[in-house]
């Protein structure tokens, strides 16, 4: 990664005065305090010099997340497929944006055979919002066609208490959003619970990405192991986790019921309502035998 020397990337945390009402022992008039706020700053990404698409995100680990992203998206293959990310903040004047909004671009520089294929795609991502879909121009657009996620033997270790304590370790992971309260995480568990990665943002699908990006880095997509969110289990997380081949997914609100008819057409284990003691099990997923 490369930074622009001359204007570092915005801080993920901002902090501001503000007055509170309401609060135990505070005067009719409210308590001047300090608040801390999630920071929200527009993020490009640019592949080999082509702007693809503009992401609203906490700006940290964003070569993490630019990769996860286009892994995700069926933009690359392989990581190996990107050569080089560089990082370069923007002001408000060069991203035409108003006074005091700064933004990022982040340039991946990929293959050629990549580059190709994503010249070629009709699909533009630039509407995206939460949903995840803005901006598709066709049915065929929202990409529902997934490859089936090849059965583990491990997949049955990945019960309820297992998916509760990878849960109860995740708080303490939070740091961001321990301070602001605005943000969500994706995590990364062993198949015994044990919670080894977390990556926050204030978008669900830019956590997941960060975390599927940090996977991707350290070579271990392939790894045994299972993701927990800290959102609803929407049909795109189920996606983006069965395009990469991971297994399982655990949620701490309730899925959508297209999110889990995406996971039983992908062989996906999603569990959904984590909140101790209680944990769902929305589909079982698909167990190899053992040998």
């Amino acid at each position: 990664m490369q930074l622009d020397l001359e204007l570092a990337l915005p801080p993920p945390l901002a902090r501001l005065d503000v007055r509170g009402f309401g609060e135990p022992a505070a005067p009719a008039s409210g308590r001047l305090r300090e608040d801390t706020l999630a920071a929200e700053v527009p993020v490009a990404l640019v592949f080999n010099g082509v702007s693809h698409a503009v992401m609203m995100a906490t700006p940290q680990d964003l070569e993490a997340f630019a990769l996860g992203f286009a892994l995700s998206e069926g933009i690359l293959d392989h990581a190996r497929d990107c050569h080089d990310i560089e990082v370069r903040t923007l002001d408000a004047q060069q991203a035409l944006l108003p006074e005091g909004v700064s933004a990022v671009e982040v340039e991946l520089t990929i293959s050629t055979r990549s580059f190709e294929r994503l010249k070629g795609r009709r699909r533009s991502m630039a509407g995206r919002t939460g949903c995840g879909v803005c901006g598709v121009e066709s049915f065929a657009g929202l990409d529902l066609d997934l490859a089936p996620v090849a059965p583990r033997g491990w997949i049955g270790r990945v019960d309820a208490p297992t998916v509760l304590r990878a849960f109860a370790e995740l708080p303490a992971r939070q740091l961001l959003n321990a301070s602001a309260g605005a943000i969500h995480a994706a995590g990364w568990a062993t198949p015994d619970g044990t919670l080894t990665d977390v990556l926050e943002d204030i978008g669900r699908h830019n956590a997941l990405d960060k975390l599927l990006g940090t996977l991707a880095r350290s070579g271990r997509l392939t790894e045994p192991g299972f993701v927990v969110m800290t959102s609803r289990g929407s049909h795109e997380l189920v996606r983006k986790c069965a395009r990469l081949g991971i297994a399982a997914l655990a949620t701490i609100s309730a899925p959508t019921a297209m999110g889990v008819r995406m996971a039983e057409l992908a062989g996906l284990r999603l569990w959904g309502l984590c909140r101790a003691p209680q944990a769902v099990l929305y589909t079982p997923g698909w167990i190899a035998r053992q040998a």
